[in-house]
């Protein structure tokens, strides 16, 4: 016969901001609105844009699962394809939301 174990609580995972650099075909497929719908999703906060060069650059904040799952879930996108991305670690910002620069 199985116990009644009480679950341990999940440790709260630390708030990150990373600077992202995404090439490949990541302009004029629905990128940053995908993106954007995607942060939101998850509760992530800072923003998007297109570069002059073809990529596309972002900021954004949260959990560092939640980062990895929006990646995830863009390179799973039929239309776009990311080649590769260059990725840094940022001071933390004060935001509220996820939104597309020009």
């Amino acid at each position: 016969m199985l116990e009644n174990v009480p679950s341990q609580p999940a440790m709260a995972q630390p708030i990150v901001r990373k600077h992202i650099l995404f090439y490949g075909r990541v302009q004029g497929v629905g990128f940053r609105y995908y993106a954007k719908y995607r942060a939101r999703l998850l509760s992530l906060t800072g923003w998007v844009r297109n570069c002059y060069d073809g990529s596309v650059e972002m900021e954004v904040q949260g959990r560092e699962a939640d980062i990895r799952q929006m990646i995830g879930q863009l390179s799973q996108d039929s239309w776009i394809r990311i080649d590769r991305l260059e990725e840094k670690d940022l001071p933390l910002e004060e935001e509220r939301d996820f939104h597309t620069r020009m």
